[in-house]
């Protein structure tokens, strides 16, 4: 095999020099715009380690051999069933969403239900609560039930979940929550609401986001440093495995971290380092991997337009993650070693565009069959036509989705086949690649001492600043092109329009007095509880936060339950653990 691999480069460099370099002189290229892989690109691939079969390990080829979306599609045809987030048939927790007060949100679920959307609360929460402020505080001024809705304590959560009774009480649906440095606040609400309908916590199900360690990266809603923050999921990753088994710990993903800037293979590196800070977290607990790694989720990653990067990309990442769980951490349960996330490749919003944004439907289709074609679903409606036109997707822009999915399923057939990719020379190179650069953030992380140690001294956050920089600069010295954005941009392009249907979701009216109302009800709740109670439980949570083996858990419990505010309870560990400082890059 040798020999033949040498006799194939051998060729290679005598076509390069008899057919390539004359045509580069033709066309005066210094170097050519495109590729070609052969064997000799694969020097000693080993198919069986590299590779393997669909549903086993090392999982590059995808989780399953039959995808459950592929083993209902005829069914779902020749029902002409209409996918809904929410509806009965989508399984999991509803549509993000969320605004205004508790109540405004509560009556929003029960609209949806009229609709026969009874899936579980997918919650969007306003910057105060993510950042753990009360809706009270003057910095919250103006946000207050903005980007979601606004949670103060476990009175909120009550009123919203009078949506939920009966048949679809909170032991019978899924809750998401996106939540990340308040994410133990949340989770011990949620819990308090279960004990206080008598609902044992093991039958709770959902997903907290609880990727706090990219949110000093991408996302900037973090509220202690990075230490005490990780000391925070640990507790909270003791108490779920101990208390609420079917919950996830934790939706970790690189896609705000690649939004804000980093790069693809940085991407890889930076999700696997942050998700070995957690894996290590659990471990250095006393916890047994497979007792609490299956229950990890992946958010998602970032995305492109270069489609075959991504779908390397999420290849490397499946046999990434299946090569650290299983040869770093001994992981024996293939469930531990999966990347489980709802979507694979896909494009990214921030390849969506203003200008001409008809055009996002091709993006996205070209998305989705990247998506397709990497393990996942063809979702051609990721994300819809009219993202950059704001939030509230039309319903045209959802049909349109909705269609670019089904004819990518029915009429291209793009799942019939698993990985189609396997072995192509030029894949297996690419996805090797992308591997090696990423593993390579790794060893630089963990030589300064792991992921928290790179955020503290700036290095992921400097690298998302410089990424944002040189992309946007590509743009505009065109060394990067989009179209109707940097080319084909003249007077006789034609900006194409439809019309935009937009749901009624958002009352201008209730929007315009959540601030007042919430302020109003926190009052009320104030003057009503037992402060007594209030303060000994916060005084306890204080003496529990200076003593690190403390898990703070059942003391954050105790405080929801005597009504204590998330502020409240977030002040008191701000003064033990300190308040996060942005990195000076």
């Amino acid at each position: 095999m040798q020999e033949n691999l040498k006799k194939i480069k051998d060729k290679k460099e005598k076509w390069q020099d008899e057919i390539v370099n004359p045509r580069l002189k033709r066309y005066k290229l210094a170097e050519s715009p495109t590729t070609f892989y052969t064997p000799s690109d694969l020097d000693n691939f080993n198919f069986s380690e590299k590779v393997g079969f669909p549903g086993q390990y090392p999982f590059t080829a995808g989780n399953d051999p039959i995808p459950g979306w592929q083993a209902t599609a005829e069914a779902q045809a020749i029902a002409s069933n209409r996918f809904e987030w929410g509806g009965a048939s989508s399984g999991g927790a509803g549509k993000y969403a969320g605004f205004g007060t508790p109540e405004d949100y509560r009556d929003y679920l029960l609209r949806m239900h009229e609709l026969g959307r009874k899936a579980g609360p997918n919650f969007a929460m306003d910057l105060p609560t993510q950042c753990g402020y009360d809706s009270d505080d003057p910095r919250s001024l103006g946000e207050v039930g903005r980007v979601g809705v606004a949670i103060d304590s476990l009175k909120d959560f009550e009123v919203i979940y009078e949506a939920y009774t009966g048949d679809i009480d909170i032991d019978k649906i899924a809750s998401n929550f996106t939540a990340n440095g308040a994410a133990s606040i949340i989770i011990a609400m949620y819990a308090a609401l279960a004990e206080n309908r008598g609902i044992p916590l093991e039958k709770l199900r959902g997903t907290p986001q609880n990727d706090i360690l990219k949110e000093y990266v991408g996302r900037g809603t973090y509220i202690f440093p990075p230490r005490p923050s990780l000391r925070l999921f640990r507790d909270l990753l003791i108490f779920t495995t101990n208390h609420l088994p079917k919950m996830n710990i934790t939706s970790i993903g690189g896609y705000h971290m690649r939004e804000a800037g980093i790069t693809r293979e940085q991407d890889l590196g930076f999700s696997m380092a942050i998700g070995i800070e957690y894996l290590k977290a659990g471990v250095d607990a006393g916890m047994d991997i497979d007792l609490f790694a299956p229950r990890f989720t992946f958010n998602g990653f970032g995305g492109s337009m270069e489609i075959y990067k991504e779908i390397a990309f999420q290849r490397a990442a499946r046999r990434m993650w299946a090569n650290i769980l299983k040869n770093r951490f001994g992981a024996k349960n293939p469930r531990s070693m999966m990347v489980r996330q709802i979507s694979t490749a896909h494009i990214g919003c921030s390849s969506t565009t203003l200008q001409r944004p008809l055009n996002n439907l091709t993006r996205a289709v070209v998305g989705g069959m990247a998506g397709g074609m990497s393990g996942g679903i063809p979702f051609g409606a990721m994300p819809p036509w009219d993202e950059p036109l704001g939030l509230g997707h039309s319903l045209e822009a959802q049909q349109l989705g909705h269609d670019a999915t089904r004819i990518l399923i029915y009429e291209a057939k793009l799942g019939e086949v698993l990985d189609p990719w396997a072995g192509s020379y030029f894949m297996e190179t690419l996805t090797n690649k992308i591997e090696k650069s990423a593993w390579e953030e790794i060893k630089k992380i963990e030589n300064m001492g792991g992921a928290v140690t790179a955020i503290e001294n700036g290095y992921m956050q400097s690298a998302a600043s410089k990424g944002a920089y040189k992309r946007q600069k590509m743009v505009e010295n065109h060394e990067q092109f989009i179209v109707g954005v940097n080319c084909f941009a003249g007077p006789n392009e034609i900006a194409v329009v439809t019309e935009r249907s937009v749901e009624d979701v958002y009352d201008s009216k209730l929007m315009a007095t959540a601030e007042k109302r919430k302020k109003e009800g926190l009052l009320k709740l104030k003057a009503e509880r037992d402060n007594i109670k209030v303060q000994n439980s916060l005084n306890k949570l204080e003496a529990a936060a200076k003593n690190e083996q403390e898990n703070l858990m059942p003391f954050l419990l105790d405080s929801v339950k005597a009504y204590a505010t998330l502020q409240e309870m977030c002040d008191v560990m701000r003064k033990v653990f300190g308040v996060a400082e942005p990195t000076t890059i």
